[in-house]
């Protein structure tokens, strides 16, 4: 890649990198899969950064690579092996609203996979229906559709958010 074109990458993957990391998390739900999901991601964008960086909206471009490649790890049936009886202390302090993120992530993990997909990039990630159907590669209306069961689902599993007035 020549200098110039590098530069570009770095520049573009340092101010993008913790919003990155907080999406493929939120679509997961764990952090060593998301560092995965994260490096997959941005090794797609290294090869491809000249079509990429030409693109009319490149965060969308890079959107659509993260939760193809979210997808393409959850189809694999090795994905779902654990190697051991427990799984090793991640080393984070919990934090203050531990059990309202341990419930919240439970139940985004019980959507399936294209409903969580819309959710985490619309409410999380504060993209707009347009540019989340294109960051997914689909229509406005299925964005909406979509989006619409997901939150249904989560009000039913998460009786805090209605009682307490949130959406």
């Amino acid at each position: 890649m020549r200098p110039e074109l590098e530069r570009q990458y770095v520049e573009y993957v340092q101010g993008r990198l913790p919003r990155l990391h907080r999406t493929a998390y939120l679509l997961c739900a764990d952090a060593f899969q998301a560092d995965d999901i994260v490096q997959a991601t941005l090794t797609s964008l290294y090869t491809n950064w000249r079509k990429a960086s030409a693109a009319d909206n490149l965060d969308g471009y890079v959107h659509r690579i993260m939760v193809r490649r979210f997808l393409d790890e959850k189809r694999r049936k090795w994905s779902q092996v654990l190697l051991g009886d427990r799984l090793p202390d991640d080393g984070r302090a919990a934090a203050p609203d531990v059990e309202q993120r341990d419930e919240v992530l439970t139940a985004l993990r019980a959507l399936p996979k294209r409903q969580r997909a819309v959710v985490v990039l619309r409410y999380f990630h504060d993209l707009s229906v347009d540019a989340t159907a294109e960051a997914l590669g689909c229509t406005a209306g299925t964005v909406k559709s979509q989006c619409s069961r997901g939150l249904a689902t989560l009000r039913e599993v998460l009786p805090m958010a209605t009682a307490e007035g949130t959406r």
